[in-house]
């Protein structure tokens, strides 16, 4: 019984101690209250000028302007439009990475800001609208109001911080690399090695003030796939005398269904399977040769990730040979999953809880979005959270990904102050 109560009493000691460390700085508080001015300006910038990944050249230009301006150890063109900067704290220590994403999308903006977006460019071979309607711009303001304010304190900062600001989140244009995955390429993680890394993403559906997180999986690994289906062109009167695509295509997609409602042990993790797209034929009375389908999977769990990609490899040729036919799949990777580690975020969570406050931090769900912070994650241990976006009277807030987009600004400065705590903490609880 003595042993018993002398170990709660140490792992109440420790937790005590832990929580001291991760007291609320006043002087970052201070700091971030006094550049949110800056970071709303910064975000309205960008949101105005918005470009597309891998051609966001001059929002790099405006933030290596910045960071060169506190004195930092700035690298710009990394993975062709991304910009590093390192800020060394009073001694040596670990490095801690803070990472933003700086790309829009093809979106035309429907909102009525003042500094709504109306560029317009080409995006594959279509005139489009471009607009930050997933939130990288408060992102990218974000992190360079912490990067000043943690310039303003490098004094209280034991050991190195490495401010991460990529391009191409959304995914590289056809035929071109890009993002997280070739960031780490050319060794991002790398001079000095990164220990740890943090990364928030703005959230329209929470409200202002509250920070949601889950330890574990908390996006999902997204895998982009092409099935090709071979039949055999006959007149579309006559269906016995070829092998119809577009039949093998529809009993493809009702199959591949199976793999998730009878094979995949949803009790742990949700799973998706979803075809979005069938190119197949040239007119109404004529079975053609060919079918294409490209679709997406969503999971969250690793085995369960290998079970679902190893049974449609299997099942999608089996089926079209059943109705007379041939198929071939590929996958291409788009993410990861975005997997907090929960060591990690156990450590980190009473800063969390001391900057928004105990009773506006929650546990959530995961979700099936995907998100290229991951591949970071696959490195070293990471922790990425949701920074809450929308307005308390907001009822039924636009999703992200559309024209109506939109976040209400005063929940940016919050997000300054945990990301500048967040490194602090780290580094001094080391």
């Amino acid at each position: 019984m003595k042993l018993i109560k002398i170990s709660i009493l140490c792992s109440l000691l420790i937790n005590i101690c832990s929580l001291q460390a991760q007291q609320i700085d006043s002087e970052i508080n201070k700091s971030a209250i006094q550049v949110e001015s800056k970071v709303i300006e910064w975000r309205r910038d960008f949101h105005q000028n918005p470009e597309l990944s891998n051609r966001e050249f001059k929002t790099a230009k405006k933030i290596a302007k910045h960071l060169k301006s506190l004195g930092l150890e700035v690298t710009e063109n990394v993975a062709k439009t991304g910009v590093v900067a390192i800020l060394k704290g009073k001694t040596e220590g670990k490095t801690v990475a803070l990472r933003a994403d700086i790309d829009a999308l093809p979106v035309t903006e429907k909102t009525d800001v003042p500094f709504k977006s109306i560029v317009k460019t080409t995006f594959l071979n279509t005139e489009v609208g471009v607009s930050h309607a997933c939130g990288h711009d408060t992102h990218t303001a974000i992190l360079m109001g912490v990067a000043e304010v943690l310039t303003k304190h490098k004094n209280k900062i034991n050991g190195t911080v490495k401010f991460i600001f990529q391009p191409a989140e959304e995914g590289p244009p056809p035929g071109e690399e890009g993002g997280a995955k070739l960031m780490i390429k050319e060794g991002v993680l790398k001079k000095p090695d990164v220990d740890a890394i943090f990364g928030l993403h703005i959230n329209s559906g929470t409200e202002i003030g509250k920070i949601r997180y889950k330890p574990g999986g908390t996006m999902a690994a997204v895998e982009r796939f092409v099935i090709n289906v071979k039949g055999k062109q006959t007149h579309g009167s006559a269906p016995w005398s070829g092998v119809d695509p577009i039949l093998i295509s529809a009993k493809i997609i009702d199959g591949l269904q199976t793999i998730i409602s009878r094979e995949a042990p949803l009790v742990n993790e949700a799973a998706v399977i979803t075809v979005g797209k069938i190119t197949s034929g040239v007119r109404f009375n004529i079975i053609p040769n060919n079918a294409e389908m490209i679709g997406t999977v969503r999971t969250l769990d690793p085995s369960m990730r290998a079970l679902i990609i190893k049974r449609m490899n299997e099942m999608v040729p089996s089926i079209a040979k059943t109705y007379g036919g041939e198929a071939t799949i590929t996958f291409q990777n788009n993410t990861s999953i975005t997997y907090n580690d929960p060591n990690l975020v156990k450590k980190m969570l009473p800063t969390l809880y001391n900057i928004a406050g105990k009773k506006n931090v929650f546990l959530s769900k995961a979700t099936t979005g995907g998100e290229d912070f991951s591949f970071f994650q696959e490195k070293v241990p990471g922790f990425y959270f949701f920074l809450g976006g929308k307005s308390p009277q907001t009822h039924n807030a636009p999703s992200h990904h559309t024209p109506e987009f939109y976040i209400d600004e005063r929940g940016l400065v919050l997000g300054v102050k945990v990301m500048s705590q967040l490194a602090i903490d780290y580094l001094n609880l080391q």
